[in-house]
């Protein structure tokens, strides 16, 4: 399957992975969340799509609900986590090169919004697409400290996964919403940019996390 017709399908394809896989769709999901936060090159995954689309399934009983939030949550901490440690590794190394994979344009852009926000952009960055991805290796490469990094990846990750995955447990099969799932996809991808609008402005003061 195209990675296009996965996100704008995502629904569907998740239904038919739980009634081929059953409970070890729990697993699939894990590895989803975590490539995408968790290896630098991979950004292009569908997280906020996935996880509403896995909500929408939890409130139908297709999978369990606080099963799903502890198994994402876990990914997602995990995934931010290894990313960091790879930037702290490996990033000054990589950080220099535009390779096909990891492009300099979209480093410098998470570095930037890294250095605006401080140890908030952990946070903040969970909600932007592309930027969750970067920024984690961003504050590796950068030498953040790791507890100070851990208490915002375990703060960001619950408020991510907590938020989309009972955005689609509520409101996934409600049949306006149902009845145009695409629809309501596309719009929360558009949302997830919102926050990039609002980091754009000037920012008063640094904060802290």
């Amino acid at each position: 399957m195209g990675l296009i017709d996965f996100i704008l399908h995502v629904d569907s394809h998740l239904l038919a992975l739980v009634a081929q896989y059953g409970n070890w769709v729990y697993g699939i999901l894990f590895l989803i969340v975590f490539i995408e936060t968790g290896v630098v090159a991979m950004p292009f995954l569908p997280g906020d799509s996935l996880l509403f689309a896995a909500g929408a399934l939890a409130g139908v009983g297709s999978l369990d609900l606080p099963t799903l939030l502890a198994t994402l949550f876990v990914a997602a901490v995990l995934g931010d986590s290894c990313n960091y440690l790879i930037g702290k590794r490996l990033g000054s190394a990589v950080y220099e090169r535009d390779s096909r994979w990891i492009r300099r344009d979209h480093l410098d852009r998470a570095h930037a919004f890294f250095e605006r926000h401080g140890g908030k952009a952990i946070v903040i960055a969970r909600f932007m697409p592309f930027l969750r991805t970067f920024v984690p290796f961003v504050a590796g490469v950068g030498g953040m400290e790791y507890r100070r990094f851990l208490a915002c990846n375990v703060l960001g990750g619950a408020l991510w996964v907590g938020a989309f995955i009972n955005l689609g447990y509520f409101f996934g099969n409600l049949p306006a919403v149902k009845e145009n799932f695409t629809l309501a996809l596309l719009g929360i991808i558009l949302i997830s940019l919102l926050p990039g609008l609002v980091a754009a402005l000037p920012a008063r003061r640094k904060p802290e996390c």
